[in-house]
């Protein structure tokens, strides 16, 4: 896992500002800061009202980003996808008898808004007049669905007789960025009747079941986004009622609970309280979460955590995974974190996590996924392998009628990602906080609209360019970050090198009088590098840049019916067509069994590098399509075959020797391999 030092940068990341921060506003030029300023309002965009601790960036809103190059075709694939068309196949989206469109009706609690926010957004996001049409139909219902005393949508009720709010959290999150796209007055309205009534409710009756319980944090980072539109001061007594009554995310050495993506979605909760109680130690109960799973669990590459499910005593080896709505969750989370610390580390993972996990739970036309994506998987069929992998069903098979969860609740993750490139600066700038190509349309300095057009293939490539489109010149700082992993990276500005020194973990700090066509090109070094994973077995992985890489298995994909091969929960409509919608198994044709051999010393004595032609459709994430390669040997592991629950079995005890010949092999992007092996073992001579 790539990071930063740990309580030291959070303590500092809490600070107002930074020395080098003021410095570069003192010279109007080219420095290198820590963190951005926290000295001034954003005079465009909402910022944190007081008494709130301020963000350190601002999310600018729905639409303001447009996406190009291969997060684009991520996108078209998606919405062409299954999330684009689940409202065909999805039993729970069914319309009639919805309990989000009928008084009384029976479906559709948590898959409603889970599916909402990932296809509303992507419908404001491509202005889409049919996918735009569809989500008002949702988001009319729910604001149609507001009772009298302020409660909305469907009246559900846990065991204890309380009402549960966890689907009411979610369809928030989708109102705010209806909100900010269409600036419908309604929402204003509408959520001030339902803060007003959480304030009614007495705390026994408040948030009083599991998933409601643990997920608080989403409903407080709502009352936060109200408040900054409102200043209602009852928002901030509310705040503290939904922490005071949210499962305590601050334990040192437990988790409240252990379920994945219950982990990725709620470690924020005590970060996200932070901004009100001002007390570093939330601030670091977030970031020691964040550290506590994976140093428990997550002792593997591609950003997760073996959970599968639920993480267990026992179950560490790289063949543990996560689901896909864990990864997800993990990217949104991530996105709140950079904006609310500034803190790279943020951005980082995020990249690792999209780039090496969540491609790799999808077929490569998004049109199914499986539940559960491990680091070393060397099949995806049908069966039940429970208690190898938790729990129990074809938890590994590409299905889109399958996982009620997952199926409805993926699409958020990539939109999300896109609001998350550019975000603007509390001193009326903007940040390149992650790297893809886009067109971002913004108000910068003194009022003056921008776009920012950025063109790259990164993490396939080294160069990320900037093109400045504007009426006229204007002046603002703008923040292009460093990756952890980075060394040398370096600026051009309209072909003239700029002199920076710029760390692994801080931001280029750009200010000065732009004027319309100016270039910008940030050149990101990347080189070959592995990590050791002590707690399992010390495996090996290999990166390059930001990317893992894993073993080139040849993957045979089978087409079975999606309906006889779902999860036992699944639920679809009478009318769905298994066979346009089919689900795959896919299974290795190629041996998988091996050890790495590298000279950890001089990594490029042991592997080459391949560049190969960027593939014309745009879609880098397949075993045909990914523009680069390692060559690699590697020899045979007999003894390392599949175990008795039908699973790549656990990594062979370190220190592992064979004497079977060696062999070339090929490694690809993480991502791009849909079975792999990620965690290689580590051979002894």
């Amino acid at each position: 896992m790539k990071r930063t030092s740990l309580y030291l940068t959070v303590l500092l990341t809490a600070l107002i500002s930074y020395s080098a921060g003021d410095a570069g506003k003192k010279d109007r030029g080219t420095t290198v800061v820590s963190r951005p300023e926290l000295k001034q309002q954003n005079d465009f965009y909402l910022s944190n009202r007081a008494p709130l601790q301020p963000a350190h960036f601002i999310k600018l809103p729905l639409g303001s980003i447009q996406p190009e190059g291969w997060i684009l075709k991520l996108m078209e694939l998606q919405k062409d996808g299954l999330c684009g068309h689940l409202g065909e196949i999805s039993a729970w989206l069914e319309k009639d008898n919805n309990a989000w469109l009928s008084e009384g009706g029976d479906h559709g609690w948590e898959e409603v808004p889970y599916w909402l926010r990932g296809y509303a957004d992507m419908a404001f996001i491509f202005n889409d007049e049919k996918m735009k049409k569809e989500a008002m139909v949702w988001i009319e219902a729910i604001l149609n669905s507001q009772k009298e005393n302020g409660w909305f949508g469907p009246e559900v009720r846990s065991g204890n007789g309380n009402l549960d709010y966890w689907s009411n959290m979610i369809a928030l999150f989708t109102l705010q960025n209806y909100y900010e796209y269409a600036g419908d007055q309604r929402v204003i309205d509408f959520m001030t009747r339902y803060f007003q009534f959480e304030m009614t409710v007495p705390d026994n009756e408040f948030l009083s079941s599991y998933w409601e319980n643990s997920r608080g944090g989403d409903n407080l980072y709502s009352v936060y986004w109200f408040y900054n539109h409102t200043g209602e001061p009852f928002l901030l007594e509310l705040a503290e009622k939904i922490h005071r009554n949210t499962a305590d995310w601050t334990r040192k050495s437990t988790l409240p609970n252990w379920h994945n993506v219950n982990i990725a979605q709620c470690f924020r909760e005590p970060a996200t309280w932070f901004l009100q109680s001002g007390d570093s130690s939330h601030l670091e109960a977030t970031y020691h979460v964040h550290d506590l799973i994976r140093r428990t669990f997550g002792q593997v590459p591609g950003g997760m955590f073996g959970s599968d499910e639920n993480s267990r005593l026992g179950y560490i080896d790289p063949r543990q995974g996560t689901e896909t709505c864990g990864f997800a969750e993990q990217m949104t989370s991530n996105g709140i974190m950079t904006r609310l610390t500034g803190d790279p580390l943020w951005a980082d993972h995020c990249e690792d996590v999209l780039f090496n996990s969540f491609t790799a739970a999808f077929t490569p036309d998004m049109k199914a996924l499986r539940y559960i994506t491990c680091p070393n998987g060397v099949t995806a069929d049908a069966e039940n392998h429970h208690p190898g992998i938790d729990n129990s069903g074809p938890f590994l098979t590409m299905n889109p009628f399958s996982s009620r969860c997952c199926q409805h609740n993926h699409g958020h993750a990539l939109p999300y990602y896109l609001q998350n490139l550019v975000m603007a600066s509390n001193d009326n700038g903007l940040a390149a906080t992650m790297y893809n190509s886009c067109k971002t349309t913004a108000k910068v300095g003194d009022g003056t609209e921008v776009t920012l057009v950025e063109e790259t293939r990164y993490p396939f490539e080294e160069q990320v360019r900037f093109t400045l489109q504007a009426q006229k010149k204007v002046s603002f700082p703008l923040y292009l970050r460093v990756p952890g992993w980075c060394n040398n990276a370096s600026v051009t500005l309209n072909g003239k090198n700029l002199k920076i020194k710029a760390s692994p973990g801080a931001y280029i700090r750009l200010e000065r009088e732009w004027a319309d066509g100016d270039r910008l090109v940030l050149n990101l070094p990347m080189k070959l590098s592995s990590r050791t994973w002590q707690v399992n077995q010390n495996s090996v992985s290999v990166d390059y840049g930001p990317l893992t890489f894993s073993l080139k298995i040849d993957e045979e994909y089978t087409k079975i019916s999606s309906t006889q091969s779902a999860i036992g929960d699944s639920k679809w409509q009478a009318d769905a067509d298994p066979e346009k919608w089919p689900a795959y198994t896919i299974d290795p044709k190629s041996p998988w069994n091996y050890g790495l051999i590298l000279d950890k010393n001089n990594l490029s004595a042991s592997l080459k590098i391949v560049r190969k032609p960027w593939p014309s459709d745009h879609y880098p994430f397949s075993h045909g399509n990914t523009p680069i390669e390692l060559q690699a040997k590697g020899r045979r592991i007999p003894s390392w075959g599949i175990d008795r629950y039908g699973l790549v079995d656990i990594l062979p005890a370190y220190p592992v020797k064979t004497s079977e010949p060696v062999e070339n092999i090929t490694l690809i992007p993480m991502g791009a391999a849909r079975l792999r092996v990620s965690a290689f073992p580590a051979l002894t001579e």
